[in-house]
């Protein structure tokens, strides 16, 4: 009897169990079909979206420049390596013409050279007019005893022709003037001849210091010339910074400076450009003839527009870095008097 009771009761338990599990297991993968629907669809698009935007704009930075640029230093001055005194300098961003003056050097030492340079000019030129003058003097003295020296032998000649009817002591007399005039007439051509040689020697000596005097002169004009900076061609004007008073900064008026620091930059501000390195993986998605928003770190709400104008077709990696930069320019659309080179810019780029 225990045995037969007791097999309908294990079953309706294990019966009651599978239906309990049976229920549970319903639920379960009821409430996972309904989490996995709700998540697979909502982050798709933001995911997309989000990709989307990234794509549309690449943002580097550059520095702007100017096609068109003459950099003026302070001149070298020959035969001098000191310091000049800076005495004019025309205000930045100014427009100039071509050979207008832009910047000007202390000339009074100079000036006080020159002064004292075309006074011994005017001194050696006085030596040698003299000294022509004594010289052709001279010549004219020599020549005229020359010819008193001839005259005489011809006259103790025409004597020597009467031997035959005068007595012995005349003939001798007229033979010893004969010897007497010939030789006075080799002497004077012999040291007239020497003569000349040192008196032309003496001149082209004075020729030679008016000569060497005259380039002087010439050389310290040529200085002031030089201390005189004029514009090469029209544009507008950038003060180059310097090292002054402890830090870097434009010239200024009474500063001295050495030979061959920069002083200005005459620029083209029609053709400005902006020089920029781009990453190879944004340079891959950057078409032909990007466009471009550029703004100006020194101008916060100034913006331009420019254009891909040339790119270096080889990249190049940087120092201990493994990303690898192309050497983009883009050329500037506007003409604005705040595009001066060497300023920081940010660049907004337009790619695939």
């Amino acid at each position: 009897m225990w045995g037969i009771e007791e097999v309908p009761i294990q079953n309706a338990r294990v019966s009651r169990g599978v239906a309990a599990l049976a229920c549970f297991s319903a639920l379960i993968c009821g409430g996972c079909r309904e989490g996995t629907g709700r998540v697979e669809a909502a982050p798709a698009p933001q995911t997309q979206a989000a990709g989307v935007g990234r794509a549309e704009v690449s943002r580097i930075t550059g520095v702007v420049q100017a096609l068109e640029s003459f950099l003026l230093r302070v001149p070298q001055i020959s035969g001098q390596n000191s310091r000049v005194t800076l005495a004019r300098l025309i205000p930045n961003g100014s427009r100039v013409k071509k050979d207008d003056v832009v910047a000007e050097f202390d000339q009074t030492t100079f000036r006080d050279q020159e002064r004292e340079a075309l006074a011994k000019l005017d001194d050696l030129t006085h030596q040698l007019e003299q000294k022509r003058a004594q010289n052709r003097s001279d010549a004219e003295n020599r020549e005229s005893q020359l010819g008193e020296a001839e005259a005489d032998l011809q006259k103790a000649r025409i004597e020597l022709k009467k031997g035959p009817i005068l007595s012995e002591i005349d003939r001798l007399k007229n033979e010893e003037r004969e010897r007497s005039a010939v030789a006075r007439v080799a002497s004077l051509k012999k040291s007239g001849g020497h003569r000349r040689e040192a008196e032309g020697a003496a001149a082209r000596v004075l020729e030679l210091k008016v000569e060497r005097q005259r380039l002087a002169l010439e050389r310290i004009r040529n200085n002031m010339e030089r201390l005189v900076l004029k514009a090469p061609g029209d544009g507008m004007v950038a003060l180059e910074n310097t090292w002054r008073n402890g830090s870097m900064g434009p010239p200024q008026e009474g500063d001295q400076l050495w030979p061959g620091q920069p002083v200005v930059r005459v620029f083209n501000p029609t053709r400005m450009v902006v020089d920029a390195l781009v990453n190879e993986p944004d340079f891959a998605v950057m078409a032909a003839g990007a466009r471009a928003k550029v703004y100006l770190d020194a101008y916060p709400g100034a913006a331009f527009d420019a254009e891909l104008d040339a790119a270096s077709p080889v990249a190049t990696p940087g120092l201990d870095s493994p990303v690898r930069t192309f050497s983009a320019r883009f050329r500037l659309g506007q003409i604005d008097p705040r595009l001066l080179p060497d300023l920081s810019a940010s660049l907004e780029v337009k790619v695939r």
